[in-house]
């Protein structure tokens, strides 16, 4: 019975991670559009992704509160109706509704990205490597996916952009049933898991360095996610193309997140992976910048794979750098909630570069940079230590 138990909650994890993505990612190939339709200048173009990330650094903290007093489980059914919410405000077109509505699905992203890894530590801790890389590539396959179809429904089935983007309320709405059964655990002890641990990770210089980590990687994602159609859109590529090319990213994405967990927790330290992972990063971002065609195409895979490995391994850090699954949960929240703060500024900074430069070389200079102390922080966060 309690295998059977343990399968339903894994099957509800992988299901709700499905809703972490998808709404942000399906927005980024739709950008020309929204513009067009909505007046947009590229600044607040930026800023409809870079509007949940902010709800992710403000309430990716409270979520361990919320969740020490009404249970994991329940706060996690209320962060996906506050998902399901938020798309149907979004749903109305207009500039406010669009800010508004992803404001909330962001917030209910915000406390499901926050809890499950806390979650998989207590449920799953003997295969915790398994279970994130399983967590892992549900959350980036729906994301690679909506951005891959976003274009073709409005082109293709003709939907407004607006439908394009309500049409993933149909996952959070399985999510919500197949969770259903998670509401029936009405142990106090289970709530245990996120209450506040006597160590404090905020006092911790390896918890900043895995906070940095965890910004990074977001920062350059989410920057990609926002503009890299926008970008290639520039250098002569379709539409339809671009958008196949943010799922080309997205996909090569996939691989990573499975395996990287699964050897990274088999090992003594990550540093090694630290170290391939920026090398991977710099080819991909100077092959953005300087090469066309089949060039572009490796950049962007490189690209992939570096956000596929650098996400694989903050996902694990929340287990390895921590001793109890109430340090995971506030490691998760801090590192969540500082690091999508900066990753908030990344599609914001792109667009108004681009609007004072008229070109992409700018921002995709900034990435060097940033990916600079990306490499610094994580020869920290790698290193076999815990949170003392």
């Amino acid at each position: 019975m309690e295998k059977k138990k343990n399968y339903i909650l894994l099957l509800g994890i992988i299901i709700v991670s499905t809703n972490l993505r998808a709404p942000i990612t399906s927005v980024g190939p739709l950008a020309s559009i929204l513009a067009e339709d909505l007046h947009l200048s590229a600044a607040q173009n930026g800023l409809v992704t870079t509007i949940p990330l902010v709800a992710f650094a403000i309430v990716s903290p409270l979520a361990p509160k919320i969740a020490a007093r009404f249970s994991i489980e329940r706060t996690i059914f209320g962060a996906l109706l506050t998902i399901l919410f938020g798309m149907g405000v979004r749903f109305i077109p207009s500039i406010l509704t669009l800010f508004v509505g992803t404001s909330i699905l962001g917030c209910g992203i915000a406390i499901c990205n926050v809890l499950i890894p806390g979650l998989v530590k207590k449920e799953f801790y003997h295969n915790s490597g398994l279970v994130t890389g399983l967590f892992s590539v549900s959350m980036n396959l729906a994301g690679a996916i909506a951005s891959g179809v976003s274009i073709p429904l409005v082109t293709n089935l003709g939907m407004t952009w607006n439908k394009a983007l309500s049409i993933w309320a149909i996952l959070t709405m399985i999510s919500i049933v197949v969770w259903l059964p998670q509401l029936k655990k009405r142990d106090k002890t289970e709530r245990k898991i996120v209450a506040t641990n006597e160590v404090s990770v905020w006092n911790s210089p390896l918890a900043w360095c895995v906070t940095l980590f965890m910004g990074i990687q977001s920062f350059v994602f989410y920057a990609l996610v926002a503009w890299l159609p926008q970008i290639l859109a520039d250098q002569g590529v379709s539409a339809a193309k671009a958008g196949s090319m943010l799922s080309l990213l997205q996909l090569t994405i996939l691989p990573l997140t499975f395996i990287v967990p699964i050897v990274a927790e088999k090992v003594s330290n990550q540093k090694l992976f630290v170290i391939i992972n920026f090398g991977f990063y710099v080819i991909g971002i100077f092959g953005l910048m300087f090469g066309q065609g089949f060039v572009t195409t490796l950049a962007i895979i490189s690209l992939g794979v570096a956000g596929g490995i650098a996400f694989g391994l903050v996902m694990m850090f929340f287990n390895l750098r921590t001793t109890t699954a109430g340090e995971a949960a506030e490691l998760s929240g801090m590192a969540q909630s500082m690091g999508y703060l900066l990753a908030a500024v990344g599609p914001f900074l792109f667009g108004f570069l681009y609007d004072q430069t008229g070109n992409w070389q700018i921002s995709l200079f900034v990435l060097i940079g940033v990916v600079i102390i990306f490499l610094l922080v994580g020869l920290k966060a790698g290193s076999d230590e815990v949170i003392a």
